[in-house]
């Protein structure tokens, strides 16, 4: 059977190699700043590229360059790519641990190639050090990575290098370690080709969990305000005419509160914009903390909000609003009074702008009876 010319396998891991630095550099460049690990991620096949050009140059360079420097750019790599990933998902990066073990593979690496000169115990070493790594980022990323099809993919690819790694290390202790790393032989040309795919994919999946990343930061920002991070106007009314038609099938109807906040007008003319602003995030905040996982804020305009309460009759409603007077009565320096409109369904023929228009008027209702209050229509 005509073996693949290793040379050549890695010349080709070089070239997806550098398409995906590439790939990678450009995201890094154009991607929001908030998608943290990027930039860990396209150092990680610049590292591989240079590897795989060490390699595929090995006895037309020094040793020190194609088998030392080679091994360890490529473990660097891997460790770059696990503290991309680490970043990326918002946790401290770890490099200690990872230093030393840098400096001691260097070290055994030189004393592997010029001194004990024996190529399957260099290889041994390696897989184990590369298998290290990799079940260090595999067992990261199933313990905070989620779900998601691009946490799966590498994942999927890590567990399928570590793999072909137990492999090696199996067809090493069968005497099948070969001379050199260009030696035409099936298990050279399985880990080489392995290596190559795996590159890709672990390049991919980077690729693939920032996109994700920074479509879901898109839809937040398309549905939900800036300031307070409560829904924005539009995303508020789309949960209630949900709820509305959730309703008219299965009945058991929400109530809907519009809260206004008490002199805001006053407190931005006195303090200024600022802590305008930091009074209205603080009222989301307490506010949420008023309510159930189901229940919907949003910033209906300026100092109004809505509170939508799917399945919550009238006297659970009042319980909500007794709540989130309380909560804005705590004696924070931001703390506000608020004055609140409260409407329940009526039934199936019932309509949004009907419910709006009643929390509206009981929100009038409750200023004009001094403020601070709650008052049902």
């Amino acid at each position: 059977m005509t073996q693949l010319d290793p040379r050549s396998m890695i010349a080709m891991s070089g070239f997806m190699t550098a398409i995906m630095a590439v790939v990678l550099l450009f995201m890094r460049r154009h991607y929001p700043p908030s998608i943290r690990g990027v930039g860990a991620w396209s150092a990680a096949p610049l590292l591989w590229l240079a590897s795989t050009v060490l390699f595929g140059a090995r006895d037309m360079i020094p040793q020190w360059l194609s088998m030392v420097l080679a091994n360890l750019l490529l473990v660097l790599g891997s460790v770059l790519y696990y503290q991309g990933t680490r970043a990326f998902f918002g946790k401290p990066l770890a490099w200690q641990p990872w230093l030393w073990l840098m400096g001691g593979t260097a070290a055994i690496f030189v004393v592997l190639t010029y001194h004990l000169h024996n190529y399957a115990l260099r290889v041994t070493f390696f897989t184990m050090v590369m298998g290290v790594v990799y079940g260090a980022q595999l067992r990261f990323l199933l313990q905070h990575g989620g779900r998601s099809f691009p946490v799966r993919l590498v994942e999927t690819v890590l567990a399928f290098h570590m793999a072909m790694l137990a492999v090696r290390l199996v067809s090493i202790a069968a005497g099948q370690a070969g001379a050199n790393i260009l030696e035409p032989s099936l298990f050279q040309t399985l880990y080489i080709g392995a290596y190559a795919l795996s590159v890709l994919l672990l390049s991919i999946g980077a690729v693939l969990m920032a996109t994700d990343r920074l479509r879901t930061e898109l839809e937040h920002l398309a549905t939900h305000d800036s300031l307070t991070q409560a829904l924005n106007r539009r995303a508020m009314l789309q949960c209630c005419d949900e709820e509305l038609a959730r309703a008219r099938r299965y009945g058991n109807g929400p109530s809907l509160m519009m809260i206004d906040l008490d002199n805001f007008k006053a407190v931005n003319d006195t303090y200024g914009h600022q802590h305008g602003d930091a009074v209205l995030v603080h009222f989301a905040q307490c506010t949420q903390q008023a309510l159930r996982q189901s229940d919907r804020l949003g910033r209906y305009g300026g100092e109004e909000f809505l509170v939508l309460l799917p399945g919550t009759g009238s006297e659970a409603a009042h319980a909500v609003a007794l709540r989130i007077h309380a909560l804005l009565a705590s004696g924070h320096a931001l703390d506000c009074s608020v004055s609140i409109g409260l409407t329940h369904w009526s039934g199936p023929d019932d309509t949004l702008d009907a419910m709006l228009s009643r929390a509206d008027a009981a929100l009038y209702q409750a200023k004009d009876q001094g403020r601070h209050r709650t008052i049902e229509v």
